[in-house]
C-alpha cells in the first residue's frame, strides 16, 4: 500500500491578520508569525506526544522561515505541521502559513530540535515516522557566519516584561523576534533608512529569509541585550545578523539571521539603495568566517 505523505500534515492554527499586526511594510509583522508559530508548534509538539519537552526547554532549536508572499491585513491563513524528521536525538518538524482562500503557502518554516542523545527510543521514533510529512518547500542555505563579534553594535536592550512570557513562563519566540525587529529600525535608522526617510520615499525593510537559532533561555525581569551587524549589502537586499545576549554574562540566549529588501511600497517591489545609505552601510559590514 502507497501511503501518501500529504495527508499526514495537520491544521494545527486557524485565524486572520488584524491590521493593528501589520507594520510600517504594510504587511503581518514578523514576530507575529512567531505568535502564532508558537501555538502551531506546541500543538504539533502535543498531537507527537512530545509536549514536555517544550514545557521545560533548554535545548537549542533552529528554524528556517521563506517568506514567498506576503500577508496582509484582513487576509485569513492557517497553519499546517507535520514531523519531517527524527533519530534518537533530534527532531525535524515543517510548517506552512497558508492563504486560507486560495490554498496557496505563502510561508514555509523548517524547525529543529536537538535533544541530548539518546533522549527519544526506537519506539518514539517509530510513531513520530509514522506521521511523517512530505516537504515541497524550500531548501535552506545554511549561511556562513561571523568568526566573532568584531563590528556587531548594540541595537536593542531591556528586560523581560510579563507579557513576554510564553506559556511555558519563559521569553518566548514572538517577543525575541520582537526585539530583534526593535534591533532592525535601529540599524536602518544608523545607515539613514530612518522614519523621515520611509515616509518621504514611500520605502520599507521587507524580510524574505530568516534563521533563528535558540541556546538559552531568559526568566522575568531578566536583562537582554542585542548587538547587530550587517552581514551583505547588495544592491536592493541587505543581510543582518543579531545576537541576544544575557549582559550579565555575555551568553547568547538567541541569534538571528535576516535577508531583506528595501521595498517600494507603492510596486510592492525592491528598490535600489541610495547613495548615501549605501555607503553608511558599506562601512559597517563585519567580516564574515
Amino acid at each position: 500500500m502507497t501511503v501518501d505523505l500529504m495527508e499526514h500534515w495537520s491544521e494545527t492554527f486557524r485565524g486572520a491578520v488584524p491590521p493593528w499586526e501589520c507594520d510600517i511594510t504594510e504587511h503581518f509583522t514578523i514576530a507575529y508569525y512567531f505568535d502564532r508559530l508558537g501555538d502551531a508548534e506546541r500543538t504539533m509538539a502535543e498531537m507527537l506526544g512530545l509536549r514536555e519537552f517544550l514545557r521545560a526547554g533548554r535545548f537549542p532549536r533552529r528554524f528556517d522561515l521563506r517568506f514567498t508572499r506576503e500577508l496582509r491585513a484582513g487576509s485569513s491563513f492557517h497553519i499546517e505541521s507535520a514531523p519531517l524528521a527524527v533519530d534518537a536525538g533530534s527532531v525535524r518538524i515543517g510548517h506552512r502559513f497558508v492563504d486560507s482562500a486560495n490554498g496557496e503557502t505563502v510561508t514555509w518554516i523548517a524547525e529543529r530540535w536537538e535533544l541530548p542523545p539518546g533522549t527519544l527510543p526506537a519506539e518514539r521514533q517509530s510513531a513520530i515516522g509514522a506521521r511523517f510529512g512530505a516537504w515541497e518547500g524550500p531548501e535552506f542555505e545554511d549561511r556562513p557566519q561571523p568568526s566573532d563579534t568584531s563590528g556587531f553594535v548594540a541595537a536593542a536592550r531591556g528586560r523581560v516584561r510579563p507579557g513576554d512570557l510564553s506559556a511555558d513562563d519563559r521569553l518566548g519566540i514572538a517577543a525575541i523576534v520582537h526585539r530583534f525587529t526593535d534591533a532592525t529600525v535601529q540599524t536602518g535608522a544608523a545607515i539613514g533608512m530612518d522614519s523621515e526617510f520611509l515616509e518621504k520615499n514611500r520605502r520599507g525593510l521587507s524580510t524574505f529569509e530568516l534563521a533563528l537559532s535558540l541556546t538559552g533561555v531568559l526568566a522575568l525581569d531578566e536583562p537582554y541585550l542585542i548587538e547587530t551587524g550587517i552581514a551583505h549589502f547588495g544592491n536592493t537586499s541587505l543581510r543582518l545578523i543579531h545576537r541576544m545576549t544575557d549582559p550579565r554574562s555575555g551568553t547568547e540566549v538567541a541569534r538571528l539571521g535576516q535577508y531583506a529588501v528595501n521595498l517600494d511600497l507603492d510596486a510592492r517591489r525592491p528598490a535600489r539603495w541610495p547613495d548615501d545609505i549605501r555607503a553608511r552601510a558599506e562601512a559597517r559590514v563585519i567580516a564574515m568566517g
